[in-house]
């Protein structure tokens, strides 16, 4: 019993050191893109392993990335992590104003197999430069990227080599990057393999090259209004890689700019002054009397209601004409017009009624109420050919025939 407990206290203090590491230092320059990596497999040895060999690699890992002692980072931090399966990237461009000052940032690591944390700290200690801000800046939008693909080193480095080869400065930095998605773009659909898009924003200590000017040309500015693509002569060499969308590039000389000061309130320590303690209201409240709530919200629209409703009531039921004042309205003759229809309509339905007729084969029943087949009315070798679907009389001596013109023009019975 001992032993298991001097194992569990040796395994807690390991860990404990191994969780504490020393605080690493990294030294960005001011107007300069400042990227650093959260690697996964760093964080992996402080983790306990998987059972089984070889499936360690599989952690998911996510990363919290804060300013020590405050709930967010620096407002020129950014972070991106795509996956808990990707590596975690802070990024960004830190300004004079930072220069001097020394950032702390707590990274903590959570392994989402086994809930365990670990806790870094990155201490960036932003320095000045000379050149600090190059004077020529040009922002590029490319379509086909992703920030975290463009914050690779690689990837950067290749954009960075293609401007360069065409705006040919002797000092060229990468200044910031900015997602498409802090701009007011719109998420991509998840087709055709599309994606975000990324600001790249270039500084140079040369003019701009013809090539980045030929965007301000009229033509071009006619056909980004028409929303087509500029023509560009130095696209081709972006093209194999970058897809550049030329109407958004922007250029900015510095030099050229108006700086307009403007006088700020000093923004204080952030505490409120001491305006005594908080005087809750006294347990003895007074009574509030509802009675004249009630007449405002139940009684008054019920009175109103039922005015409304007698109102209604008395037009629809007390102040109808009646067949006597209608009768006295209509003329004589039409009356005994309509009353004659009524008694002509009567006398033909009853006579309709006391006719004998024999009905037709249509509405006969096929089975009786007992279920036997009813044998059928008339015989197999009967024709039925000239009877039609319904008689209208069984006595044809009481049949009237209907007298037919002769081509004499004679009458006939």
């Amino acid at each position: 019993m001992d032993t298991t407990v001097v194992l569990v206290w040796i395994y807690m203090v390991v860990t404990i050191l191994s969780t504490l590491h020393a605080d690493r230092n990294v030294y960005p320059s001011a107007g300069v893109l400042f990227v650093h990596v959260l690697e996964r497999e760093h964080f992996k040895g402080e983790f306990p392993p998987y059972p089984k060999p070889g499936d360690s690699s599989n952690d998911p890992i996510t990363f919290n990335t804060n300013l020590m002692g405050y709930p967010d980072r620096p407002g020129w931090l950014r972070y991106i992590q795509r996956t808990s399966h990707s590596d975690g990237v802070l990024y960004g461009s830190p300004t004079a104003e930072h220069v001097g000052k020394a950032t702390i940032i707590e990274i903590i690591a959570y392994n989402r197999r086994t809930f365990e944390t670990a806790r870094h700290n990155l201490v960036i200690n932003i320095m000045s430069t000379e050149e600090y801000p190059l004077p020529y800046q040009a922002e590029f939008y490319i379509k086909n990227m992703n920030v975290e693909e463009m914050l690779a080193s690689e990837v950067l480095g290749d954009f960075l080599g293609a401007v360069k080869n065409v705006w040919q400065p002797e000092r060229l930095n990468a200044v910031n990057i900015t997602s498409a998605l802090d701009r007011g773009g719109r998420v991509p659909l998840p087709i055709n393999n599309l994606k975000e898009g990324v600001y790249v924003m270039v500084g140079a200590d040369v003019q701009f090259s013809s090539c980045l000017r030929e965007v301000e040309n009229p033509h071009n500015q006619l056909r980004c209004s028409q929303e087509m693509e500029p023509v560009i002569s130095c696209d081709k060499k972006f093209r194999a890689q970058f897809d550049i969308d030329w109407c958004k590039i922007n250029l900015v000389d510095i030099n050229k700019m108006i700086m307009i000061h403007s006088n700020r309130p000093d923004p204080g320590t952030g505490v409120l002054p001491d305006i005594g303690g908080y005087n809750p209201p006294p347990e003895s409240l007074k009574s509030r009397d509802f009675f004249a709530d009630f007449l405002i919200t139940l009684a008054v629209p019920s009175a109103v209601a039922m005015v409304l409703f007698s109102v209604l009531g008395y037009s629809m039921c007390c102040r109808r004409e009646g067949v006597d004042k209608r009768n006295m309205q209509t003329p004589d003759i039409q009356l005994v017009h309509h009353s004659s229809i009524q008694k002509s309509t009567k006398e033909l339905r009853s006579m309709s009624k006391n006719r004998e007729i024999s009905w037709p084969l249509s509405t006969l029943p096929v089975f009786s109420q007992s279920g036997e087949v009813v044998p059928p009315i008339h015989p197999d070798n009967y024709e039925t050919t000239s009877m039609p679907l319904m008689q209208t009389q069984t006595n044809l001596q009481n049949q009237i025939q209907i007298p037919q013109q002769q081509p004499s023009g004679k009458w006939h019975s």
